[in-house]
Parts: C-alpha cells; sequence; structure tokens
C-alpha cells in the first residue's frame, strides 16, 4: 500500500459525532444549554429531522430515531463504557454546574507518572456518555515514534535528544 503510513487517508481532523435520539428537541436543549454547542445550519435536502450543533472544535449531528420507543433505558455510569470527552478549564466549576442542574455524574481521576487528571461522566438524555476532564497535562506518547504531545497540543516534548547533525564537506 503507497502513501503515508501514519495517515494512509490523508485526514485532516475530526468533523463530527452523530447521534440517534429520542427527541431531538430534547438532545438540543442538553448539547446546547448543558455543553454549550451553537445550532447550525443543516441542509434542507434531509428527508428526515435531526439538528446540527457545533462548538469546542467539534460537530455534534442529532437524529430522529425511527422508532424511539425501542430505544434503550439509560444505564448506570461507566467510565469505561463508549463516550465523548472535552476538556476544561475548571473542573469545580463544572461540578457545581452539573449539581445545580440536578445531572447525575460519577468523578473518576487517572494518575499516571505524577500526573492527576480528574474526570466527571454523565449522560445525554438518550444515555450517550459525556466525560469532562482536565487532560490537558497527560501528554500523548506515540507508541512508535520520536513526539509526544499534550491533548491540547500545547506542550510539544521530544522524547529523544535530536540527532546531530554532521556537516558535510
Amino acid at each position: 500500500m503507497k502513501g503515508n503510513l501514519q495517515n494512509p487517508l490523508r485526514l485532516k481532523s475530526l468533523n463530527h459525532i452523530s447521534l440517534v435520539c429520542r427527541s431531538v428537541e430534547e438532545s438540543i436543549y442538553f448539547y446546547q444549554n448543558v455543553i454549550g454547542l451553537t445550532p447550525i445550519r443543516r441542509p434542507g435536502s434531509f428527508d428526515f429531522d435531526g439538528a446540527w450543533l457545533f462548538g469546542h472544535g467539534i460537530g455534534i449531528h442529532l437524529l430522529q430515531s425511527d422508532d424511539p420507543e425501542s430505544m434503550g433505558e439509560k444505564r448506570e455510569i461507566n467510565p469505561k463504557d463508549n463516550h465523548i470527552s472535552f476538556q476544561c478549564d475548571s473542573m469545580q466549576t463544572v461540578e457545581k454546574k452539573l449539581k445545580e442542574m440536578e445531572i447525575k455524574h460519577v468523578r473518576s481521576k487517572v494518575v499516571e507518572g505524577g500526573i492527576e487528571v480528574d474526570q466527571l461522566f454523565f449522560h445525554d438524555p438518550d444515555g450517550f456518555m459525556i466525560e469532562i476532564c482536565n487532560c490537558e497535562s497527560l501528554p500523548v506518547i506515540p507508541l512508535a515514534g520520536e513526539m509526544a504531545l499534550s491533548c491540547s497540543l500545547v506542550n510539544l516534548h521530544v522524547l529523544q535528544p535530536p540527532i546531530k547533525q554532521v556537516a558535510q564537506p
């Protein structure tokens, strides 16, 4: 297979995730008023109910379920379940707001190499899990390679010392 082995499809970024909803209206309210996304224009050629929202560098496309009654019920909050994660500036502020909004949530913590990452997990109206974390301090270290990136791409660290340049005669 020819091409860039580290990016064979030449992808640029994550564009959106799609979520099937019992009620698009209820999910719009949640993603706008809890997560802080903004509703955006959706192509008028779609022949099904839905909504597009955007914010924090990600799009969320809500799709109305054809059979809302058949959708499973919310399960217990499990940090090891499928979820989408957002970074925040203040975990205390997030937790305070979740309590004010009476949104049931679970706290968790990751400790790696002396770095602590706090996490809060909760469900959207359809049981899809959301994580809020302060994971920008946890480096993203490739299994094969030299560069390590923080989750926020702010801190760039070289794992191995640079190769010395040898002057050509």
